[in-house]
């Protein structure tokens, strides 16, 4: 492989001319470029971006860490981030975790090692980063996002995820149900957890009771949604309504009334949360607490970028704030709940 000392002596020129000459950063000649340039397509130059990268101690990388999972939430949001990164000249080094504390730290630690300009960690697993590594690296600016609570110096950015389970809920209640249940995902995740708070705050202002058994924890996936559903359907006292954690368990709760020969929203009516694009392609389209994946991937981004050019300021806590734009459906056959998608509009704000 060529260097740029080849280049230079091929050209008969200094390596310091073939810098000036790719980098476009000092005069140079048209005759001693065109020597350069020739010299490079001789011997198929490319400069070493590595190289590079150790003289400006920038590498111009994004890594992230994501739980590998079936919930199509996850790819809509990496491809946001992927998206910013480009528009800003990043480039994103994606690993998958596959919910495994030993693979997650492994991962963090060659992310460290090639250098990334930042972090940033998209996972749901109970096990948080190893410390250590973290603090060998302690340059490396971090965004946390739909994390448990995390103890090191790293910006937040998550969803209002108590407003969004009071919200869904509260809009079952407006459609006049008074058995709803709710499809939790893992209560050792904070979203999980906050939502179902909303949940809870929403039937108690109603003064709505919560029969036992009517909150189900399931696992943020297709076949928790299902598993717990049909679970619901064995109650003595079948619901009328389900508010289900995450879009992906409501595509498992429409497969259990499907086989259960039961529809929605005339015998059961069904409200998701994060407003994936297969939610509009299901029968009848699911409705569902919107959330803006691609603003929520810019805001990651922007932050991150922040940050790795002002490393000294203050930890931010950012929260993506729900909040009414349109309707949510209306009326159809009594007291159903129809399938008309809810859309929410959001607003940045620390705390």
């Amino acid at each position: 492989m060529a260097t740029m000392k080849d280049v230079a002596r091929l050209a008969g020129v200094s390596t310091s001319t073939v810098s000036h000459v790719i980098n476009k950063d000092r005069f140079v000649s048209e005759a001693i470029t065109a020597k350069v340039e020739a010299a490079i397509k001789e011997l198929n130059y490319a400069p070493s971006a590595l190289a590079r990268s150790l003289k400006l101690n920038q590498t111009h990388t994004i890594g992230m860490l994501i739980t590998a999972s079936t919930n199509p939430f996850y790819s809509e949001l990496v491809r946001g981030v992927e998206r910013s990164c480009f528009e800003r000249g990043y480039s994103l080094v994606l690993c998958n975790t596959e919910g495994d504390e030993q693979r997650m730290n492994r991962n963090l630690e060659t992310l460290m090692q090639k250098r990334v300009d930042g972090l940033l960690l998209l996972c749901t697993e109970t096990h948080q980063p190893s410390r250590e590594i973290m603090q060998r690296y302690p340059t490396v600016p971090t965004v946390m996002m739909d994390w448990a609570p995390f103890d090191g110096d790293s910006d937040l950015i998550q969803d209002n995820s108590l407003l969004g389970g009071d919200l869904a809920t509260q809009y079952l209640i407006d459609k006049g149900h008074t058995r709803i249940a709710c499809i939790t995902g893992p209560l050792d995740k904070t979203p999980a957890r906050l939502r179902l708070e909303g949940y809870r705050a929403a039937m108690k202002r109603a003064g709505l009771n919560i029969p036992d058994g009517y909150e189900v924890t399931g696992d943020f996936e297709f076949n928790g949604g299902f598993d717990a559903m049909r679970q619901l359907l064995s109650h003595p006292l079948r619901p009328q309504a389900v508010f289900t954690g995450n879009d992906a368990m409501a595509v498992g709760v429409y497969q259990a009334l499907y086989q259960a020969e039961l529809q929605v929203p005339q015998d059961i009516a069904v409200i998701g949360y994060d407003d994936i694009e297969l939610a509009s392609f299901m029968t009848p389209p699911l409705t569902t607490i919107h959330q803006p994946k691609d603003e929520l991937g810019e805001l990651a981004i922007d932050v991150l970028i922040h940050r790795i050019t002002q490393p000294t300021l203050q930890q931010q806590r950012l929260q993506l704030t729900l909040k009414w734009h349109t309707e949510f459906g209306h009326l159809n056959r009594g007291d159903m709940l129809t399938s008309e998608q809810h859309r929410c509009s959001n607003e940045k704000k620390k705390f």
